[in-house]
């Protein structure tokens, strides 16, 4: 008589039967993931304050008011009068002084420095809570496999950040120079937003099993997620270019919607003040990087609603709700830019703005998201 064929789960040692545990890819690490979050949780609050004040910086003019670098010293502030008299004169040593602010008070020159003390020590916070956070959860072995690498590029990114802060300050600090250069200004924000963005999806993912998003994943809806992925790369291009516009405060210089000072196209367009080559109007010229800006938000709001469209029929609720919170937002958005013209930067107007492209990045990385990992919807289309 034959002998019976060995189920597929049986011990090849022994005749007792395995089972299979539910949620095995996870077990013991549930805990780990939640800490992990908390403390993510915490690091994206941080970086959306920096950004905030580091936005309050550049619009009071106080991002060349410390003219040297020390990540480790410099988070003492003066505490005494002839400390602040040592900073002081090293600041009226700076083109800024001498050619903008000349004949400034030492009070007036104090509350320029504490924007860009708190700006850089919010900096060095952020680095701290990465580097014991990180060192804990290694040290304790609670990092999920898989995990270490993404939790170290964070850490790199924050360290490179503020290499990119003292770079984009230096250039301020060059003869005949009154701001920082708007290259390295957009490509300090920029990062920002990286991190910002990273850290956002980590805490997402980190919100779900692994196997729950491997089983998600199957479900994912492919043209959905192309989509908000080109409304991310374009969302983007419009942070770095409000970046330039901020860095030649080309936000000033129209306060006037929809025209620009009763143009269409403005005046002048491709005109660069030394003469330079005429490509560096694109990124120079006030009138041309104004106008860029304009037309990518139109664009963009173009986008969001071919992408919405799309999201509204998608059979899952949290996909289609995420949708509509997102476009929302750009419209939202759209008027927090159109005051800011009107207002030519006022600082809360202009803050706000800035906040409303926090928000708005966030959101379509949420839709992003859900469009690569939607949730489970039962008959009765409920998750």
């Amino acid at each position: 008589m034959a002998k019976p064929s060995r189920p597929v789960f049986q011990d090849v040692t022994t005749d007792q039967r395995a089972t299979a545990t539910p949620g095995g890819i996870d077990r013991g690490r549930r805990d780990a993931r939640g800490a992990l979050r908390i403390w993510l949780a915490v690091l994206f609050v941080m970086v959306v304050a920096i950004i905030a004040v580091g936005g309050a910086t550049r619009l009071t003019d106080s991002g060349l008011s410390i003219t040297e670098w020390a990540p480790v010293t410099g988070a003492i502030p003066p505490m005494n009068a002839a400390d602040w008299q040592s900073e002081f004169d090293a600041y009226r040593a700076s083109p800024q002084y001498e050619l903008m602010n000349e004949g400034m008070s030492l009070s007036q020159f104090q509350s320029i420095y504490w924007w860009e003390w708190g700006h850089r020590q919010l900096g060095r916070t952020i680095g701290l809570v990465w580097f014991l956070g990180f060192a804990f959860f290694a040290a304790t072995r609670r990092v999920p496999a898989g995990w270490t690498s993404r939790l170290l590029t964070i850490g790199v990114l924050v360290g490179l950040q503020g290499a990119i802060g003292w770079w984009m300050v230096s250039s301020g600090l060059e003869a005949g120079q009154v701001t920082v250069a708007s290259y390295r200004l957009a490509t300090h924000l920029g990062l920002a937003f990286g991190i910002l963005g990273l850290i956002a999806w980590y805490i997402l993912r980190l919100g779900r099993r692994e196997a729950e998003l491997l089983q998600a994943r199957r479900a994912g809806e492919r043209r959905l997620f192309g989509g908000a992925t080109g409304l991310m790369h374009l969302m983007m291009l419009q942070i770095l270019l409000g970046a330039l516009v901020a860095g030649i405060d080309a936000g000033r210089a129209f306060p006037t919607w929809p025209s620009m000072n009763g143009d269409f196209f403005p005046a002048n367009a491709f005109y660069v003040p030394d003469g330079g080559a005429t490509w560096r109007a694109f990124f120079e010229n006030p009138g041309l990087v104004q106008f860029i800006h304009r037309m990518a938000g139109y664009l963009l709001a173009a986008l969001a609603v071919v992408v919405v469209l799309r999201a509204r029929r998608s059979p899952h609720p949290a996909t289609r709700a995420a949708g509509w919170m997102m476009l929302a937002m750009v419209a939202l958005q759209i008027v927090l830019g159109i005051v800011t013209a009107l207002t030519a930067a006022h600082l809360h107007v202009a803050l706000s703005h800035q906040f409303g492209a926090v928000l708005l990045w966030v959101l379509i990385l949420r839709l992003r998201f859900l469009a690569r990992y939607p949730y489970g919807t039962s008959i009765r289309g409920t998750r």
